[in-house]
């Protein structure tokens, strides 16, 4: 079990802290529209993000998937086999990388997932948030939308249907009541599962208003042969794509050339606006570190600019999460 931090939730690391706030000021100026608050600029340059190649840029860097867990060995054998993983494992984790902040998604294998994540949001809110999930095929599921939306952090869902009774959802109609009710929450939903990319274009078609997100590249398989349709799902302008795993889906060692040239051609097809780096850290076979200065020093074709928007301003500007002014609210908590 990882040591918690010196930082807990009154007594966290302000100069952490402060890194975020400088990494998020500076990178303001990529917005790209989307409306959000904006604050006055710091007199000083903004402090690079610690650890983390292309700091000295100010980058925001933003994880767009990781699960914490507590009393739960993971289901997945290729996750980190421990009891527990915490919000503060993985800030400790995430400080030493030079991650600003994280996007959780409550894992399957501990029922209390959701509610922990609630709990990191509402502790953390300049650091987490959230991609919920419930029950799909239980009497009180069309009511699930309505229970999440509103809690601490919670920006969307995900729902990883991985699991036999679930193999048919995706095509067999099983979540035509879903889409509908995600788009007039305004709730994204990230989706993982057998006939994804069958699905996603009868759905964003359907739905133009719901905003899709495919996770992990869309599960490659060694020679990534569904390439081809995955990159026919992004005519689709409300459907993104979740760069989260990279190490998982090579088969070579860092900085995993082999796969550089499919994460090209996704590129190339979804526009730095759609596209969002991640890890999912607990099974990855590399660092924290390792999976940022893949991107931020290994893809020498990444212009700064989209590399700022992969790395993290993109997906805080799809879900809508204003981490400028989720820190600027937290200052008024830290001790001097």
């Amino acid at each position: 079990m990882a040591q918690r931090p010196r930082g807990t939730s009154t007594e966290f690391s302000r100069r952490r802290f402060m890194e975020t706030i400088g990494a998020i000021a500076a990178t303001t100026a990529l917005a790209h529209g989307v409306a959000r608050a904006q604050a006055p600029q710091p007199a000083s340059p903004a402090t690079p993000a610690r650890g983390q190649g292309g700091g000295k840029h100010g980058m925001l860097i933003v994880d767009g998937q990781i699960h914490i867990w507590t009393g739960h060995k993971p289901a997945n054998p290729n996750h980190r086999q421990i009891n527990d993983f915490t919000a503060e494992d993985a800030l400790k984790e995430m400080d030493e990388a030079g991650v600003n902040a994280a996007l959780i998604h409550p894992p399957g294998w501990d029922p209390n997932s959701n509610s922990l994540a609630v709990e990191a949001a509402r502790k953390y809110p300049y650091r987490f948030a959230i991609l919920g999930n419930f029950p799909l095929d239980k009497p009180e599921s069309k009511t699930g939308i309505e229970r999440m939306k509103g809690q601490p952090g919670m920006l969307g869902l995900r729902f990883a249907l991985i699991q036999p009774r679930q193999q048919t959802w995706l095509t067999d109609g099983s979540l035509d009541w879903l889409w509908p009710a995600a788009e007039r929450a305004s709730m994204p939903v990230a989706l993982l599962g057998p006939g994804l990319l069958q699905a996603i274009p009868k759905v964003a078609q359907r739905h133009s208003g719901l905003k899709l997100i495919i996770d992990h590249y869309g599960r490659p398989d060694k020679t990534w042969s569904h390439l081809p349709e995955l990159l026919s799902t992004a005519k689709f302008p409300n459907v993104a794509l979740k760069a989260t795993g990279a190490p998982s889906y090579s088969g070579e060692a860092y900085p995993y050339g082999d796969i550089h040239g499919h994460i090209r051609k996704l590129y190339d097809a979804f526009g730095p606006e759609r596209m969002f780096w991640g890890t999912d850290i607990t099974r990855m076979p590399i660092s924290w570190r390792q999976c940022v200065t893949m991107f931020t020093e290994e893809i020498p074709w990444l212009s700064s600019k989209d590399r700022e928007l992969i790395m993290g301003r993109a997906l805080c500007n799809w879900l809508g999460w204003n981490l400028q002014a989720d820190a600027a609210a937290a200052t008024r908590h830290i001790p001097s």
